[in-house]
């Protein structure tokens, strides 16, 4: 009886001494990591600059919107060939019998305002292919009785300076005795011809059509004697012009000609302006 007390008792201490041990509890996990950051994007390049000289007096090829930004034929195509060599269009304003020597001092890369490809300007620079290429004429007013380039004398002609249509008037209008004045600016020569003090132009077909004829202050004036294409005068075509020697950027822009013509961004462009194939002959 005594054992079996002995060994209750026992089994109960060791019952309570079990009860009252602690159970300790299991360590927290450790937090996941943060996943790394993605590295930014990086910037994408910044194209190369091409620095275009233009002369924004010479409407519908270059001239201005009403807010200052550079416009027109011209300006449209060199865009297209800039998206075309991956380039960036960077204009520079010019007076155009400044262009060559502007262009010798490395102000820009390349001419693209409605330049001529003449005989004498490859002399001292380079040209691309051409463009586009409309022929001159000579505009006074619709009632000058005209028979021959005589009968033009005593008539004061203005012409833009530094011009094929300058050195057309100089040969062939000022031995017939019409007075040829040079002006610094074309759209100068339209405000002369409008306050009386110029009898009329010798001007590109288009651009005197545009700039002049078809507003208000043309009416009255209209185009005499032929069309005036003689690449003595007039050369070739209008091309982009840039320092000579510098043949890897005139195989670009050739490439860049041949594409756009090619792809439908030059005939969209010349749409936007004219009527007709400005390409030419």
């Amino acid at each position: 009886m005594k054992y079996l007390a002995l060994s209750a008792t026992l089994f109960a201490a060791a019952a309570l001494t079990a009860c009252g041990q602690k159970e300790e509890p299991a360590p927290a996990a450790a937090p996941a990591p943060a996943p790394a950051a993605a590295p930014a994007a990086a910037p994408a390049p910044e194209m190369p600059e091409l620095k275009v000289a233009i002369d924004p007096t010479y409407e519908p090829f270059t001239f201005k919107t009403s807010d200052g930004k550079p416009t027109g034929f011209d300006v449209d195509i060199a865009e297209a060939l800039c998206n075309q060599i991956k380039r960036k269009c960077v204009y520079v304003e010019q007076l155009w019998d400044s262009m060559i020597p502007g262009l010798q001092a490395k102000k820009y890369d390349v001419i693209i305002s409605s330049m001529s490809i003449t005989d004498e300007r490859k002399k001292v620079i380079d040209f691309t292919d051409k463009y586009y290429n409309t022929p001159s004429r000579i505009v006074v007013k619709a009632d000058t009785a005209f028979t021959d380039l005589p009968s033009l004398k005593g008539k004061k002609i203005g012409v833009l300076k530094g011009s094929t249509q300058e050195k057309y008037a100089m040969g062939e209008l000022k031995p017939a005795g019409v007075v040829v004045t040079p002006y610094e600016a074309q759209d100068q020569v339209y405000l002369d011809i409008k306050s009386g003090r110029l009898d009329g132009t010798v001007a590109d077909a288009v651009e005197v059509t545009g700039g002049f004829l078809s507003k208000p202050e043309g009416q009255g004036y209209g185009f005499v004697g032929p069309v005036l294409n003689d690449v003595k005068y007039f050369g070739y075509g209008a091309g982009v012009a840039l320092r000579q020697g510098e043949d890897g950027l005139k195989t670009e822009l050739n490439d860049a000609i041949k594409a756009i013509r090619a792809n439908g961004v030059y005939d969209t462009v010349a749409k936007k302006y004219f009527n007709f194939d400005v390409y030419g002959q």
